[in-house]
């Protein structure tokens, strides 16, 4: 499935400026492709493809429509990540408030459904609930990315609150995978 983006042309896959170690930035700068800023976009990729391979191995409909929904509000994060200023005050959406409170009610409902739980969980009861639990730690690691990138430069207000909210949701929705779904 392709992501409708309508200011970025994506024909031109190679520039040869990354065997050098280099990377563009949305907006005209270029980065290191070993510095925090690409660190923390790359992981967002990473969470990205990880969302998924949990839609392709869903048989549920909300899982797959709520990680495509993630997926592409992913887009987002990291289209602010992989920006300089300039490319940033040319994003036409964000995060929202209204983003954050979509993750926490959909963290509530299936959480709702749950038993209490009294001990840590180890992943692997069923497929999807185990890469729901490697997409949950790549996003734990994105969002330290993010951290770590915050000390050095101002991040859209929202997107580390939005990076948190997912990785609980994965989880919850691990445990909703392993112990509702398939009992």
């Amino acid at each position: 499935m392709m992501a409708e983006t309508k200011y970025v042309n994506l024909n031109k896959v190679y520039t040869k400026r990354g065997d050098k170690g280099k990377t563009d930035l949305f907006g005209g700068s270029q980065a290191s492709k070993a510095s925090l800023k690409v660190n923390a976009y790359g992981a967002i990729d990473e969470l990205g493809a990880f969302l998924g391979l949990v839609r392709f191995y869903s048989k549920e409909e909300d899982i797959k429509s709520l990680m495509l929904e993630l997926e592409k509000k992913l887009l987002i994060v990291g289209g602010f990540l992989a920006s300089d200023e300039k490319g940033q005050a040319m994003m036409k959406v964000k995060i929202e408030e209204e983003d954050i409170r979509f993750l926490e009610e959909k963290i509530d409902f299936y959480n709702a459904k749950l038993p209490d739980l009294f001990a840590f969980i180890l992943p692997g009861d069923t497929e999807v609930s185990s890469y729901l639990h490697v997409a949950r730690t790549v996003a734990r690691r994105a969002e330290r990315a993010m951290v770590a990138l915050a000390e050095t430069e101002t991040l859209q207000e929202n997107l580390l609150k939005y990076i948190n909210r997912s990785s609980d949701l994965l989880f919850i929705l691990a445990r909703y995978d392993a112990e509702i779904l398939q009992k």
